[in-house]
């Protein structure tokens, strides 16, 4: 029986991203909502998109506070045969996905400060965990599968689990920078985001049962009751090799049982019951008549100890389906430098870029249950965040248009993910040189956001994304994927006094489903289908001193 140990690496490995990266939210305004593609901003928000271009602002001070609820389910297939249910479904609940921005502009310079969840925030439910939590499990059925050939009444068929899981993530991301404007076309900008992350964790194994003969039983308690059976079965056994010990002594080791019985040196009802113990071993009568004392008694002490290792292995296998809790939460705190410039040829364009570097991050354990034994309290983790290189061109050189064209670039190729979950999960114990490592190449979106202005106070938008993170096969699994998305998006914007104005947004994502291929010691290649739906709601209110 396989360990069920490495399900506390499963939770270590989760990840929460709503947004384009594999790690990085980029949905930070609801400006961005209602368009998805604010690299050229020159709003409030370009504190996050475009911080180099905030030296457009008027002088004075301006404030701006968002949030977003976010509405995710994660649908996973698994082709594996050994399944009871092969769908499985997780939602993802973001009821609160707060930003804020702040700006004081005086001249030829712009201090911003900028907070939000720069990647998770939200938590993710599973009710009948995942695949490769019950994965595992499945496979006690086959490996009982001998036990039949003991007794017809020990003939395991089915089982059954109680499977949880539930995990939250954020990072949160405290911005600050300053923007210098060299002239009247360029500008440019350096700061740095701090970012205090913590990861909750809490999920259970329990009332793992076992179908036997029809009837459901709980595992534990079965496989103790049947290890202990077969305990008794070997002590009679070896009872059966010990009594005819004498007779080997007294030099009759190459009698056959009939030649035994035939000189009266065991009664017929010791030659039944010698037999009828062989034949409950599965020898048949035409081998027990030629077989002699010795290979009697050898055949009894195999039986022996044939059942003792059995009855060990089902008390080792009866304690690895206990019930089992892990709570733990991992806590630490990275930092990003971050460098923009903005370049302005003329009124109606205006093109910006802006880099975010590598984040390293290590989060620590802070671990309050770990039945399973792979969350030492205190023991770091690896938590990278790959760079981001964000380009945009802006136009609004009419009245009653404004867009843009967003590009972001993300580096994922320069971060390690840590092993295939389903990888670990099927060939830890039989083969780990077959666990991948999850690879990904470098990831991109693109978008094209629209925005009409119908009157100097009111502006409706649409907006367009596509995101491909182009990861390798070996990079998913049920517990972390990521597949290609097409997003729509659409909003108003009201401006209610010169100085307040509100951004109110909506939009859908359309995940383009994935076939992952696997193998396993059991099964040599069946498919998982990974698929996801996103709905986003925002609203944003902008206020400005001038």
């Amino acid at each position: 029986m396989k360990k069920l140990t490495f399900l506390a690496a499963l939770l270590m490995l989760i990840n929460l991203s709503f947004a384009s990266g594999l790690l990085t939210n980029t949905n930070q305004s609801a400006q961005y909502v209602r368009m998805l593609s604010r690299n050229a901003s020159l709003g409030i928000d370009a504190v996050y998109y475009n911080p180099a271009g905030l030296i457009k602002l008027e002088d004075g001070w301006h404030f701006s506070v968002n949030s977003q609820t976010i509405l995710q389910e994660k649908n996973v297939y698994c082709g594996y045969p050994l399944l009871n249910d092969p769908n499985y479904q997780g939602t993802v609940t973001v009821p609160v996905f707060p930003t804020g921005f702040a700006v004081y502009k005086k001249n030829n310079w712009a201090f911003s400060f900028g907070f939000g969840p720069n990647a998770g925030g939200g938590t993710a439910e599973f009710k009948r965990g995942l695949p490769s939590f019950e994965i595992p499990i499945s496979k006690v059925v086959p490996g009982l599968a001998g036990l039949s050939q003991i007794s017809p009444d020990m003939n395991v068929t089915g089982y059954d689990a109680d499977l949880y899981f539930q995990g939250s993530s954020i990072f949160w991301g405290f911005q600050l920078g300053a923007t210098y404007k060299v002239n009247e076309k360029l500008s440019f900008y350096g700061g740095v985001r701090i970012l205090p992350s913590t990861n909750i964790y809490q999920g259970s194994i329990k009332n793992i049962q076992l179908e036997v003969n029809g009837s459901m039983n709980s595992a534990p308690d079965w496989l103790t009751q049947t290890a202990g059976g077969l305990n008794t079965m070997a002590s009679v056994a070896y009872f059966g090799a010990g009594s005819v010990q004498p007779i080997i002594d007294n030099g009759g080791g190459a009698y056959t049982l009939n030649q035994l019985e035939q000189n009266q040196f065991i009664s017929p009802e010791q030659k039944a019951q010698l037999e009828g113990g062989l034949k409950a071993m599965g020898v048949p009568q035409e081998q027990i008549d030629v077989m002699n004392v010795t290979q009697v008694q050898g055949a009894y002490n195999a039986a022996g100890d044939q059942l003792t290792g059995v009855s060990a292995s089902l008390d080792g296998t009866a304690a690895q389906l206990g019930d089992k809790e892990v709570d733990t939460e991992q806590t630490g705190t990275g930092f990003t430098p971050i460098l923009g410039l903005n370049f302005s040829p003329n009124e109606d364009w205006n093109i910006a870029v802006k880099y975010e570097n590598k984040t390293y991050m290590t989060l620590t354990n802070k671990t309050k249950v770990d039945d399973l034994g792979l969350f030492p309290d205190g023991v770091p983790v690896n938590s990278d965040i790959p760079a981001l290189l964000g380009i945009g061109i802006g136009y609004k050189g009419l009245d009653w248009l404004e867009a843009q064209l967003s590009f972001n670039g993300f580096f994922n190729n320069r971060v390690g993910y840590g092993p295939n979950v389903r990888d670990l999960s099927s060939w830890q114990d039989d083969d780990p040189t077959q666990i991948r490592q999850k690879m990904s190449d470098n990831g991109y979106e693109i978008g094209l956001g629209l925005q009409f202005n119908l009157s100097e106070k009111f502006a409706i938008s649409t907006g367009g994304l596509y995101a491909d993170q182009r990861v390798k096969e070996s990079y998913q699994s049920d517990f972390s994927y990521n597949i290609p998305y097409f997003v729509l998006g659409g909003g108003v914007m009201w401006k209610i006094t010169d100085k307040l104005v509100l951004d109110a947004g909506v939009s859908n994502a359309f995940y383009q489903d994935q076939t992952v291929n696997f193998a396993d010691p059991l099964v040599p290649s069946y498919n998982d289908v990974y698929g996801k739906t996103a709905l986003n709601f925002s609203a944003g209110i902008s206020y400005s001193i001038f």
